[in-house]
């Protein structure tokens, strides 16, 4: 995988790089880190710059974010409450205004969830979704989604440029993270699911 994308980087340039990225956030099947990593070091024996991957990259980030973006926006609260009121959700426990409380919920603390989820690896990709549906205004969320994704990009494309040849240990590193965070969203999810369900039952 990585001689491919060598080769597509080297043959593309910056194309491939917006390409990848934009392609990564929307269906994952080459890890951003990768991606990043590997252009920073490209920088050294190519025609790229530093700056020119980081922004190609960040544009890259900006487009796949705003495809699912706009996806979810379609996903309006009279089709959330319809969803809700299937017989599925209902044997879930959830209600129809549970759709208004969540967007409400968003929209009051989940702003800056934004930038800080384009952050962190697993998330930085599905946090889109929850913007959409709670309809975040396109301003605010091109903006903070665009410097979440800079301050991540210009992270590990500088530290491949810097790891040279052993790039791929910043890679290593950042795998590990990953598995951290899945772990921990797991078991955050299991505790709220749990605590969810117990609120549920006593009502």
């Amino acid at each position: 995988m990585t001689t491919w994308l060598t080769q597509f980087i080297e043959s593309f340039g910056y194309i491939a790089i917006i390409l990848l990225i934009a392609v990564e956030n929307i269906f994952p099947p080459i890890p951003s880190e990768v991606i990043l990593t590997l252009g920073g070091f490209l920088v050294s024996g190519t025609k790229l710059t530093l700056i020119g991957v980081i922004l190609a990259s960040t544009l890259g980030s900006v487009i796949g974010a705003i495809i699912l973006f706009s996806i979810s926006r379609n996903l309006t609260l009279p089709r959330l409450e319809k969803l809700l009121e299937t017989k599925l959700f209902k044997l879930l426990g959830f209600k129809k205004d549970d759709a208004q409380k969540a967007i409400n919920w968003f929209d009051k603390h989940g702003i800056g969830a934004i930038f800080y989820g384009r952050c962190i690896p697993v998330v930085r990709s599905l946090i889109s979704i929850p913007a959409g549906i709670a309809h975040v205004g396109w301003t605010k969320f091109l903006i903070l989604t665009t410097l979440g994704s800079l301050v991540w990009n210009s992270v590990l494309v500088g530290l491949g440029h810097y790891m040279g040849k052993n790039w791929q240990v910043v890679v290593r590193i950042f795998d590990d993270y990953t598995l951290v965070i899945i772990a921990l969203l797991l078991i955050l999810f299991i505790y709220f699911g749990i605590k969810w369900y117990k609120t549920r039952i006593k009502k």
